[in-house]
């Protein structure tokens, strides 16, 4: 799906949101390793971040020609603060009604309400691709996403123990939440 440019003001700063373009691909392959080099709440060390430029640009262009994908951005003064997805559950029509959903924000944007209009934004399109519920994976430690996710109508629907296991060796449960959008 492409998301044509949106401008919206959030806490007096004015948040432009796009579509991944082809052209954004290095920098999302950076923005993937700095962020997870600034928290330990997504799924990957900076280092396991390997796609190659050319892989990422098919990636970006899979996700625009696809009528159920998404890969939203939002900028800042021109500066981009993070990314946010919805991705089909998979091929089959019994799943056809989930979607899945995906957020990182540069820690320096975090707190400021983008990660919140971002999801509503998201979570709009993914009742406009014909979705009835998105679902998501958090980690049990990151409170502040909980709170944002619980405030968007989800719901914690399970836990999954050891769902990651860090460097140190200590592990991290993470909550399964749900959200109707019908």
């Amino acid at each position: 799906m492409i998301f044509e440019p949106q401008k919206m003001e959030i806490n007096h700063e004015i948040v432009t949101f796009r579509s991944a373009r082809p052209e954004d691909a290095e920098h999302l392959i950076t923005c993937l390793k700095s962020v997870s080099a600034e928290t330990p709440f997504l799924i990957r060390e900076p280092e396991e971040v390997t796609i190659t430029p050319e892989r990422e640009r098919q990636f970006i262009r899979e996700k625009q020609q696809s009528e159920r994908e998404l890969m939203l951005l939002a900028f800042v003064q021109g500066e981009h603060t993070g990314n946010c997805s919805v991705s089909a559950m998979g091929p089959y029509s019994r799943y056809a009604h989930r979607c899945s959903m995906a957020i990182a924000l540069y820690q320096k944007y975090t707190g400021r309400g983008i990660g919140t209009a971002m999801m509503e934004t998201a979570l709009l399109a993914a009742k406009q691709m014909g979705y009835e519920q998105a679902e998501l994976e958090v980690a049990v430690s990151n409170k502040r996403a909980i709170h944002m996710y619980e405030k968007l109508g989800f719901h914690t629907f399970g836990t999954f123990p050891d769902n990651m296991k860090y460097k140190d060796g200590t592990y991290e449960d993470c909550c399964w939440m749900m959200k109707k959008i019908v």
